[in-house]
């Protein structure tokens, strides 16, 4: 075992092995909504963390998130999959303070490789501000690693999915296409520096871009995973009651992405996602963009809605801090998605 690389152990990593979204909901629709006037987010409707006040200047920010191995090295696993979950505390608007390991390893790997991957984690964490204070570990023969996160934030602060408004905005911080490098390294077909650049972004806390768009109050925000660029805009349109308009041609990608794409590479979130919200989505765009609004990312940037007219200002404070905020589409009034 000690020569096995991790995703062979693995059936699908990160992201990409999140649970179907349209099967989330259903099973979702079968639990009754805690009713709590301090439960300020919970499942009615659900957001990317619970959130629970308890005063009038504090609320808790609470999260969870594990996944598979998508990559070898044990650190870099680590690493990505605690900056998947903490950044589900920054898409709130939150700030980490807390974090407890979540893992499932086979016996027959070396404690080093946890040890490793609890190491990765471990600087993550503390580069988010927080404290790695413990966790839980069983025995799988599928290895598996995320978080538990708790957070703080501002009662009147907090940062919905469902607040977009007709005029809006929106905004996207980081590039597309981590589902598809990672497939293509797996298929062998990756150009060189891929794989690099596809880890370096998704090692990238949201704090930085969470603390640059604090100041603009944003309407609603969520973070880019496992659902794809397209779940994630269509979940923020249709709990905000509007129509989102997406430009094809401006999302931001990374390197070969998009060569990738054209070559025909999908992972098997590919179809899921289009089950989920393409029945929501009027495309007219290319296949090789639809295939990269539907990737599931691991770790992707913040999806921002604020007004049309902080877009300017914004963009040039997050160039000014060495940040990408690329203006992806509009908000209008209507309904669904409309990606062109």
């Amino acid at each position: 075992m000690e020569t096995v690389a991790l995703t062979s152990l693995a059936r699908a990593g990160g992201c990409a092995a999140k649970y179907s979204a349209a099967r989330l909901e259903t099973l979702l629709a079968g639990l009754v909504p805690v009713e709590a006037e301090d439960l300020l987010v919970g499942l009615d409707p659900a957001d990317d963390a619970a959130v629970y006040r308890l005063d009038d200047e504090r609320a808790i920010v609470f999260t969870v998130d594990f996944f598979p191995p998508l990559v070898d090295d044990p650190r870099a696993f680590g690493a990505i999959a605690a900056t998947n979950a903490l950044n589900d505390v920054f898409a709130m608007g939150g700030v980490p303070l807390l974090a407890l390991s979540i893992a499932a390893f086979p016996e027959e790997l070396p404690v080093e490789v946890l040890g490793d991957v609890l190491a990765g984690a471990d600087e993550r964490v503390r580069a988010a501000g927080a404290i790695l204070a413990g966790g839980h570990t069983i025995r799988d023969d599928e290895p598996k690693y995320g978080l538990a996160v708790v957070g703080t934030v501002h009662p009147g602060a907090i940062w919905p999915k469902a607040g977009a408004k007709p005029g809006d905005a929106l905004f996207l911080t980081k590039a597309l296409g981590t589902g598809i490098v990672l497939q293509a390294e797996r298929d062998g077909i990756a150009p060189p520096g891929s794989l690099d650049a596809a880890i370096e972004s998704m090692f990238e806390l949201n704090r930085a871009a969470a603390d640059a768009l604090r100041p603009f109050t944003p309407n609603a925000v969520t973070d880019v995973t496992g659902f794809g660029l397209l779940g994630h805009v269509h979940e923020l349109a249709s709990r905000s009651g509007v129509r989102a308009v997406i430009d094809g041609e401006s999302l931001p990608l990374l390197p070969a992405a998009l060569e990738l794409a054209e070559q025909g590479v999908r992972t098997g979130g590919d179809r899921r996602n289009r089950d989920y919200a393409g029945p929501h989505v009027e495309s007219d765009a290319d296949e090789a963009s639809e295939a990269l609004a539907y990737d599931p990312q691991t770790a992707g940037g913040l999806l921002i809605s604020l007004p049309a007219e902080r877009g300017a200002v914004l963009e040039a404070t997050f160039v000014s801090r060495g940040l990408i905020a690329k203006h992806i589409g509009t908000v209008e009034a209507g309904a669904g998605v409309v990606f062109r």
